[in-house]
């Protein structure tokens, strides 16, 4: 079932489409996604999520799906998944100021936006002005994309490998604690996330000599040629050994030899640390994204 927003409407933008089904969303917009495999890897990401594991992937409702078409060509998508942020590709402010009118017209509560820093800074600031929720910036972030890997010279004693299903309660509690530290509720069920990711081969652990996971490394699987990895995770107390560089570079390795367009990683831009880490093992900056949560007045 899908929901275009007539041009004849005077609170509807034209060219935007609302689709329930990802398939028809896909078939619309799918060529758009792919030809900018980069910049739109959340888009990716959380469509090729929701293809394999299924319309609750995220949380127990649908998804909002919906897509900008301009000339009959796809231009931007927009995926929200309650109770989460709403993420969109890139948008011209004109674009973001038409969406927000048309959203809050149809009386959606957003909680929030992530998106490249622009985009996402457009949309907040025209959902404040159309229904006065105020908006405070979350996180910035950093796009980074893999040049030449270059390995860490200093190894910690370990190994690094692939988690299996005997690996579950270590890896969701893993992710229960990444999370936590992050400061933001888990995107996915943690157990589901661990069974999905487990299932994939998508989990690396660090092992110390002992055989105690000191460091997890979870990578998406490659759609549209890049491969991104995700939830690079060292506990508190065992940070500042090596543990994340070795990590990181393993799963690097792997993804490498799928010969993919490109390596992908986000990293928060207030921590100096992850982002030295990343740069020092060859990743540089692609883009900058930012997230921002709305409060009502």
């Amino acid at each position: 079932m899908t929901t275009s927003i007539s041009s004849h409407s005077p609170t509807a933008p034209a060219g935007w489409h609302l689709a329930e089904d990802l398939d028809h969303l896909l078939s619309r917009a799918g060529a758009f996604l792919h030809s900018r495999p980069a910049l739109h890897t959340l888009a990716l990401t959380l469509t090729e999520t929701t293809r394999i594991c299924g319309p609750h992937a995220y949380g127990p409702e649908t998804p909002l799906l919906g897509f900008l078409e301009r000339a009959g060509k796809a231009r931007a998508t927009l995926f929200r998944a309650a109770p989460h942020r709403l993420n969109l590709t890139p948008l011209t402010p004109e674009e973001a100021d038409l969406l927000a009118d048309y959203l809050a017209d149809l009386d959606h509560q957003l909680p929030g936006v992530y998106a490249d820093h622009d985009t996402a800074t457009a949309f907040s600031d025209a959902w404040h002005r159309r229904t006065g929720a105020v908006p405070t910036l979350h996180e910035r972030q950093c796009l980074y994309r893999l040049d030449t890997l270059v390995p860490p010279q200093q190894v910690p004693e370990g190994r690094a490998r692939v988690a299996t299903a005997e690996d579950r309660e270590e890896v969701t509690r893993l992710y229960n604690d990444f999370s936590a530290a992050y400061g933001e509720p888990p995107s996915r069920d943690p157990q589901q996330w661990a069974d999905t990711r487990i299932a994939a081969g998508g989990v690396t652990l660090w092992e110390a000599s002992d055989g105690t996971p000191v460091a997890m490394v979870g990578v998406n699987p490659m759609v549209a040629g890049q491969i991104r990895l995700a939830i690079a995770y060292t506990p508190p107390h065992l940070r500042g050994r090596g543990y994340a560089s070795v990590a990181l570079t393993a799963v690097a390795q792997v993804a490498l030899a799928a010969e993919p367009q490109d390596v992908l990683l986000f990293t928060n831009r207030a921590n100096p640390t992850s982002n030295a880490l990343v740069q020092r093992l060859g990743f540089r900056p692609v883009a900058n994204f930012a997230l921002y949560d709305f409060a009502s007045r």
